[in-house]
């Protein structure tokens, strides 16, 4: 009878052990595969009059603390009217930067494009600034302007319209260009980014596309006048996996190289960069979150595609203006149960296994990756993690920000990884991550480091077993190295799990605050190790949750 036991509770162990996943993990620090280069630095918004405020102040400090390269900034709405509305709201800002007098006479007032844009130079980060949306004055079609999509109305109102005269928006253009430079710099504005207006192939443009190219000469026309070194690019269309989409953004590129300008009868218009957007698409499925990174992914392959299909476009940057899990950064987790993935750890292991799988297809179809703009900041009065795709809530920072911290930390050349377990990127876009979860890892090395992210991800938000990790790093120079391990999960760098433990109250303490804003920071599982590799190898064991991801970084001198 005994003995029965004794097998029987060693079945049960060998079950739990195989149920968790025993993922072996080597990283080669010798074999260099191509550059960390730091695509993810990028960060974009709706609402641009927030970045004045208090915890828009905090968030972008945060967000420039991250590494020390450079962040950008892309925001909508630098050049829409105030209209009637009392303020921003949910997908809604102003400046009110153009006005026509009573003789239709331009007026312009950079007062509130200068408070926001101040805010981003004085913080050390540059703008991808976003040449929107029509002035209500400048308008073909203004009424109704404002829209009032938080109370469940119309979206597409008059901000949509092409100009009523495109020689007053070129010299608009003009005379913004123009002051940035006095006010900034030549040498500071010739740093940024420009592009015209947002996902022109849907009714964020209520003209046609021949309308969208005629805006597109006629504001590059206006800023190359006022600043020829300046960069600008486009058509920032939405998703280019199905042929709406695609033939948007090559029709606009075959215009940009061999068309004719609108603006000046010259062939061709200014291209500095291609941009495009991806997005992923969660649902409901039996009552729990499916994500699907791998619509996201073959966006974003399908516009590498469709760059890689003009020659003459051989190494010009890229940037994915919008990079996200899905595409509506505004919508409440009330207003979509389906985005309720965002507060917790699915959005950061989706973050952290997408990102890495931006990488490959940066190397399978190479390209030269920019940026890609992550479409998440912070929310104005709302609720305490309401569920919007942001950042932060009321100033406090969500898991998901850690990954980018995590990123902050890896550098240099980016080095080769196997994995077990692992999920590669063609799987990812043709059956998504839903059978076996994806543990697997990127790795970076510079002079006298070597980071490694791993993450246990799947696209179904349902628990299961911790996965077994057994890392191995090889290549190590044979000297006293420093081991650090950061976490992201249920337990670390987790402030939606402090709110919950605390009763989830909206109403909080300054003691309550306090601890979510720490609990809402990078976070290590144990001290620092310091170890002597011998053998030029380290070894390394772990477990780790599903949706959890982990930092390893070794360092010596």
């Amino acid at each position: 009878m005994k003995f029965k036991f004794c097998l029987l509770v060693t079945f049960f162990f060998l079950q739990l052990v195989k149920a968790q996943q025993q993922v072996t993990i080597t990283v080669n620090a010798s074999d260099t595969i191509g550059e960390m280069k730091p695509f993810w630095s990028f960060f974009g918004y709706d609402e641009p009059n927030y970045t004045t405020r208090a915890n828009g102040k905090k968030l972008l400090k945060e967000l420039k603390d991250l590494s020390p390269t450079k962040v950008y900034i892309r925001t909508h709405n630098l050049l829409t009217s105030k209209g009637n509305s009392k303020g921003p709201d949910l997908k809604w800002g102003f400046t009110d930067a153009y006005k026509e007098d009573a003789n239709g006479n331009a007026v312009y007032n950079w007062i509130t494009v200068d408070s926001i844009v101040d805010v981003f130079i004085k913080g050390g980060m540059k703008p991808l600034m976003e040449i929107g949306f029509m002035p209500e004055d400048l308008a073909a079609k203004p009424e109704p302007y404002e829209h009032n999509w938080s109370k469940g109305g119309n979206l597409w109102t008059g901000w949509t319209s092409p100009p009523k005269d495109y020689n007053k928006w070129r010299e608009l253009i003009y005379q913004w260009v123009k002051h940035s430079i006095e006010r900034y710099g030549k040498e500071e504005v010739t740093t940024w980014l420009w592009e015209v207006w947002n996902e022109p192939d849907i009714p964020y443009w209520s003209g046609s596309f021949d309308e969208y190219c005629k805006l597109y000469d006629y504001a590059s026309d206006g800023l190359k006048k006022a600043c020829s070194e300046c960069t600008i690019g486009g058509p920032h269309t939405t998703s280019p996996r199905g042929d709406k989409g695609y033939n948007y953004l090559t029709k606009f590129i075959e215009h940009c190289l061999h068309g004719t300008n609108y603006a000046n009868g010259k062939t061709g218009s200014p291209l500095g960069y291609i941009g495009f957007h991806a997005k992923g698409a969660p649902e409901l499925v039996n009552g729990h979150i499916q994500m699907n990174m791998g619509v996201q992914l073959k966006d974003i392959e399908r516009g590498f595609q469709a760059v890689n299909s003009f020659p003459e476009l051989k190494n010009i940057p890229v940037i994915i203006g919008e990079c996200d899990p899905e595409g509506c950064a505004a919508c409440s987790e009330k207003r979509e149960p389906r985005y309720a993935y965002r507060n917790g750890t699915v959005y950061s292991s989706y973050t952290a296994a997408s990102f890495a799988k931006i990488y490959e297809l940066t190397d399978k179809y190479k390209i030269n990756l920019r940026g890609a703009v992550s479409w998440s900041f912070e929310f104005e009065n709302q609720e305490w993690f309401a569920g919007f795709r942001d950042l932060a809530t009321n100033g406090v920072d969500k898991p998901v920000l850690n990954i980018f911290r995590m990123f902050g930390k890896m550098e240099g050349q980016r080095v080769t990884v196997k994995s077990t377990n692992g999920v590669s990127v063609e799987e990812t876009i043709g059956k998504g991550i839903r059978n076996n979860n994806d543990v697997n890892a990127i790795a970076g090395k510079s002079n006298n480091s070597i980071a490694a992210m791993v993450w246990n991800y799947n696209d179904a938000d349902i628990k299961s077993e911790d996965a077994i990790i057994k890392l191995h790093i090889n290549g190590l120079p044979k000297k006293k190295i420093t081991i650090q391990h950061y976490r992201v999960d249920s337990a670390y760098s987790n402030s939606f799990e402090k709110w919950k433990a605390m009763g989830k109250p909206q109403q909080l303490t300054d003691k309550q605050f306090k601890e979510l804003e720490k609990a809402g920071q990078l976070q290590e599982i144990n001290m620092p190790v310091n170890k002597i590799t011998d053998k030029g190898t380290v070894e390394l064991n772990f477990n780790l949750p599903r949706q959890g991801v982990s930092l390893i970084k070794l360092t010596w001198n």
